[in-house]
């Protein structure tokens, strides 16, 4: 078996896929130190910032003035592979047996980092409109560009804002990872849509949308083509879920103009979120139809947003249930009325 590669075990008592990725433990964060801690001038040692763009690795797409090279000062979004990636562009697609018993795949997939603004400690919060566009174009771009490979099942984009939330840099950033299966929770979440819709002939996200509106205790916003809301069911407090409301399965078939309109619409969740909780470390997650699934009636993508204002302990881990002490409608309320 590999060893230096990342690899895909899966468990056989649960079908759940992991990956082993020795090379990601050379970060500079140390395994069971807690929380990274930001240093006052960590600035002047930070690869995301302008001037210190040989301290990563080439990049794959900039936005920058023109005239200005590749991979020097002059950018205002730049995405680069991660230098410790979890899956890495090198392998083949297929399942291997081992010890005639348990299933690996070669760590095959892609990790990019998107770098969301020159400004180190800047936030999608409190940024200008047309850099929080360029965001949400930079994430269809490079969406777009992984989706097309065909070794590839899932691409997943994602946010870590805040030492809590797992980010070892402050610098604002965001990362989108290609993998080649599609993982056991959200084939579990797919199926769920799927019997839904052989029941009732309807999305069950499209449903929850219609129902959403009529009841409005838990819309925070709406725009013309997005509506945000804290689920009923939220799992933690302020849980918010923003969504397409013309059904769409796969974020790959949003629009460029769409896509401008997201980034208005998530500008000021985020936003209402920073100023409403005192800028809490949140996870941003876009949850997406596999891309060999980009058009089917029962799943519809949405962005999950996570803020860390509360910890999962072992009732949440032993059982699987969460424990939400913010009733969904209040969270709701205590937004919608926060006007920046």
């Amino acid at each position: 078996m590999p060893t230096a590669m990342p690899e895909l075990r899966q468990n056989p008592a649960t079908k759940e896929w992991v990956i082993i990725a020795t090379e990601r433990s050379r970060r500079p964060e140390e395994l069971g130190s807690g929380p990274a801690q930001f240093a006052p001038n960590e600035h002047d040692h930070c690869p995301f910032c302008p001037g210190k763009e040989k301290a990563t690795p080439p990049e794959l797409l900039a936005y920058r003035a023109y005239g200005t090279e590749a991979n020097s000062p002059g950018w205002w979004i730049r995405i680069i592979p991660n230098a410790f990636p979890a899956l890495v562009p090198q392998g083949i697609p297929e399942r291997f047996k081992v010890e005639d018993f348990f299933t690996y795949m070669e760590g095959l997939g892609d990790h990019e980092v998107i770098i969301e603004s020159p400004e180190h400690q800047q936030t999608i919060a409190l940024m200008e409109q047309k850099q929080v566009e360029e965001i949400f174009l930079a994430y269809r771009e490079r969406y777009l560009a992984l989706a097309r490979d065909p070794r590839f099942e899932m691409v997943i984009l994602f946010k870590n804002h805040g030492a809590s939330a797992g980010t070892s840099l402050r610098h604002p950033h965001s990362q989108i990872i290609a993998t080649p299966i599609t993982p056991l929770h959200i084939r579990n979440r797919i199926e769920s849509a799927m019997h839904y819709f052989d029941d009732s002939g309807t999305c069950v996200y499209c449903d929850m949308i219609a129902k959403e509106q009529k009841v409005g205790a838990r819309i925070v916003s709406e725009s013309n083509n997005f509506i945000v809301f804290e689920p009923f069911a939220s799992r933690s407090p302020f849980e918010t879920w923003v969504v397409p409301k013309k059904h769409a399965s796969s974020f790959e078939t949003i629009t460029p103009e769409n896509a401008k309109e997201l980034a208005f619409v998530m500008r000021g969740v985020l936003r209402k979120i920073y100023c409403s909780l005192s800028n809490p470390d949140y996870n941003l997650v876009l949850r997406s139809a596999p891309v060999h699934e980009k058009n089917v009636e029962y799943y519809h993508w949405h962005i999950m947003i996570l803020p860390r204002v509360s910890a999962v302990a072992g009732f949440e881990l032993g059982s699987g249930i969460y424990i939400n002490t913010v009733i969904p409608e209040e969270a709701a309320k205590f937004l919608r009325e926060n006007t920046d």
